[in-house]
């Protein structure tokens, strides 16, 4: 059996409901045209006030390889007083599929704790989410060489609590903090690929064999330069790409040419 392929995005907090549906229409068009013969999962992360009419918008058009839904970010309480913020109920009655726990921005701009991470993960796989947890560490961490320990402790502390049944749903995103954003520095390959491996390693340390199985991506300034180098690596099992997919058009020539090389 054929490997299974992924590719997402996160559009952070750049488009507008309109500008999403545009993105979303041209996307799911031009995926369709990707080779047939390929197990793809593809998703996309807009903003909160996009989803709805996001769902509507590639439920709207057939494809051979659909576009999975993605929130940014979910309270883990069902209902409550959270002024501001989401519940899985409000996600799912959407038709949201997908959840982002846990990503740069979210640890340390809005400073949330591992722990709190773990609740969401927790809540977001009760519900049937698909989970997707990010990791990574700060540049300070690097250069102290303490990536390893920064990785496990998230990994560790973020995933207490899954039970075997439940890791069908998870994904693991690695994503250094230095190599995102406009400010970006893009890891090697063999540097990304490195850390991906430690991933991997502390989830079957966690889940036994099946734990082989989780799907660790990488993201962090991903480009059509370094893509193709990133995607051949032995521990990367998809790209999480950010502003070079913010562009159907591009994106679509990006998973193409690496789909056809």
């Amino acid at each position: 059996m054929a490997k299974k392929i992924y590719f997402g995005t996160n559009l952070k907090m750049y488009k507008g409901n309109a500008e999403v549906v545009d993105y979303l229409t041209q996307l799911s068009q031009l995926s369709d045209t990707l080779p047939a013969d390929k197990d793809l999962e593809l998703f996309v992360i807009p903003s909160f006030t996009a989803l709805s009419d996001a769902v509507a918008a590639v439920r709207s058009i057939s494809s051979k390889h659909p576009i999975m839904i993605g929130a940014q970010n979910m309270n883990p309480h069902d209902c409550g007083q959270f002024t501001g913020d989401i519940s899985p109920l409000m996600l799912k009655e959407l038709g949201v599929r997908l959840v982002m726990i846990g990503h740069s921005e979210r640890r340390h701009v809005f400073k949330e704790t591992d722990q709190e991470e773990n609740a969401k993960v927790l809540a977001a796989l009760k519900h049937q989410f698909v989970t997707l947890l990010c990791v990574g560490e700060t540049l300070e961490q690097k250069n102290y060489d303490i990536s390893d320990e920064i990785l496990r402790t998230q990994l560790k502390i973020g995933l207490h609590g899954v039970t075997p049944a439940q890791l069908p749903l998870l994904r693991i995103a690695y994503e250094p903090v230095w190599a995102i954003g406009t400010a970006g520095i893009p890891a090697s390959a063999d540097y990304a690929d490195a850390k991906q491996a430690v991933i991997k390693q502390c989830l079957i340390e966690l889940f036994g064999k099946e734990g082989n199985k989780i799907p660790v991506f990488y993201g962090g300034s991903v480009n059509p330069e370094n893509a193709p180098e990133l995607f051949v690596q032995p521990h990367i099992d998809g790209l999480f790409i950010g502003r070079s997919a913010w562009d159907a058009e591009k994106f679509y020539t990006l998973m193409s040419g690496l789909l056809t090389e």
